[in-house]
This record gives structure tokens, sequence and C-alpha cells, in this order.
């Protein structure tokens, strides 16, 4: 793992390698742009996200016209970008 890490750094392809703190950074602009939700809390639940790709599962408190509800979502990413979302209300 340590010399494929490297080798994205020396080939200046940081983009594929996000940490759990930029991915809840896309995931809440995503609810900020798709749905008009302000994200109030995010917890991640488990990060299947490998190389930009997978599910981002997380436990989060969103707020709506000044109405907050408690809901688990399900970020899918490919290429780095959520591209699509599932939720179940807590």
């Amino acid at each position: 793992m340590r010399g494929q890490h490297e080798a994205n750094i020396e080939g200046g392809h940081m983009s594929a390698v996000m940490t759990e703190e930029e991915m809840k950074e896309k995931a809440i602009v995503y609810l900020q742009v798709q749905y008009g939700e302000d994200t109030v809390s995010m917890d991640v639940r488990s990060n299947g996200v490998e190389d930009g790709d997978g599910v981002l599962h997380v436990d989060c408190t969103v707020s709506v016209g000044g109405s907050e509800s408690d809901w688990t979502k399900w970020f899918t990413f490919k290429g780095g970008e959520v591209v699509s979302m599932r939720w179940q209300m807590r």
C-alpha cells in the first residue's frame, strides 16, 4: 500500500486519493446542490470508497427551511465524485 501511495504522489494523481473528510465535503455539497439540504451533522458509518469509487455510508442530520430531520444515506462515488445517493429516515 505504501508503494502505491508513493507512486500516486510521484505521478501527480493525488485527486484519486481522497480523505474521508474530502468525501464528506463532496457529500455535503451534493446534498445542497441536488436537494437544497443544509447539513447540520454527518458521521461516517462505513467507507467503501477505494481509488475514488465505492459507497460512503453516513448518518446525518439535515435542515430544509429550518426544519431538521435525521437520515442514513449512502453516497455512491465514481471517479472521486458523488454520482447518486440512497437514503432512509432514522
